[in-house]
């Protein structure tokens, strides 16, 4: 697989007159964006200010801020429909395949609900799932795909009324591990020792009845970053050996992002918390920006390279 620098290279040395044109088009939809959103709100101000003052109070008003911003999303969506359009197909594909040919990428598909539950990273019900950039295929023989993912749960108040929350907003990554597990092992953010301290901590986590038994491992480094549950401890500390977890809190440092895994039916589910869309190209920002295209290619790299990171294609394990 090609390294971040080679990536970087092909992005601004390949795609650069793709993107010329693209920051051309940008700059004058950044404008036509302003124009329109300064005068829906000049509308809304204006239909507001028509309403009885006896009728406004705070549900009212609720419900009006609620529509503003509704309607104001999908107004900037339908503006920057087709430039998001052409930055996917010009831009993310060709690097994408730059990586590896044989990639498929389909920019409104995104990983099944079910791998999604499977992956049992989190016991949060799934009522509404969503996502887009689906890229799936082999990097060195293993097996990977992954996907935006923005999972929602639903709630209702005691009135009836409905409101959702989210469960995961960000990249969600499955690839085969070489080995059917007989358990399921799940490795999740650290929070309850960093906040309480070790003793108060520990048993915080090891009252956390949605999950499994706790697992204790040997390195601390790794402890400080991640909490373990499974259903086979001996088969847990032989997943996460020593080198495993040394790669995985490379893995996470590069990610700067919470990171949640999950070893299950022979492969292995990643979700880093990233809280947004993260192919999505902004038209307040330029394309030719080093920062800008960093992202980009940092992220595709970052999902991509687990099978070399954590070293999926060597085949230490053999399924059974």
């Amino acid at each position: 697989m090609k390294t971040l620098s080679q990536l970087t290279d092909f992005y601004y040395k390949n795609l650069f007159p793709t993107l010329e044109a693209l920051e051309l088009q940008r700059k004058n939809l950044r404008y036509r964006v302003i124009l329109v959103g300064l005068f829906f709100t000049l509308v809304c101000v204006v239909l507001v200010s028509l309403l009885p003052l006896e009728t406004m109070n705070i549900e009212l008003f609720s419900v009006i801020i609620f529509a503003y911003f509704a309607i104001g999303t999908l107004l900037y969506k339908f503006l920057t429909q087709e430039y998001t359009d052409e930055f996917k197909t010009k831009v993310l594909k060709p690097l994408i395949h730059a990586i590896d040919e044989k990639l498929i990428y389909t920019t409104e598909l995104h990983v099944s609900q079910r791998i999604f539950e499977r992956s049992e990273l989190f016991t949060s019900r799934v009522d509404k799932i969503s996502g887009n950039d689906h890229v799936m295929g082999l990097i060195d023989g293993t097996k990977i795909e992954f996907s935006d993912i923005h999972a929602q749960q639903r709630h209702k108040n005691s009135k009836g009324k409905e409101s959702w929350s989210t469960i995961f907003r960000g990249l969600f990554i499955v690839a085969d591990f070489n080995k059917n597990f007989i358990g399921r092992t799940v490795v999740l953010p650290e929070s309850a020792q960093n906040i309480f301290g070790d003793l108060i901590g520990n048993w915080l986590q090891s009252k956390n009845f949605l999950r499994e038994e706790l697992v204790k491992l040997d390195d601390s480094a790794f402890e400080k970053e991640f909490v373990v549950y499974a259903t086979d401890q001996i088969e847990a500390r032989y997943i996460l050996s020593h080198s495993l977890m040394q790669r995985l809190l490379t893995f996470k440092k590069k990610a700067n992002h919470p990171l949640y895994i999950s070893f299950i039916g022979g492969s292995i589910h990643m979700a880093i918390d990233y809280g947004k869309d993260l192919f999505e190209p902004s038209i307040f920002h330029s394309l030719l920006k080093y920062k800008i295209a960093m992202e980009y290619v940092s992220t595709l790299h970052l999902a991509l390279g687990i099978v070399e990171e954590l070293k999926l294609n060597q085949k230490i394990w053999s399924k059974r």
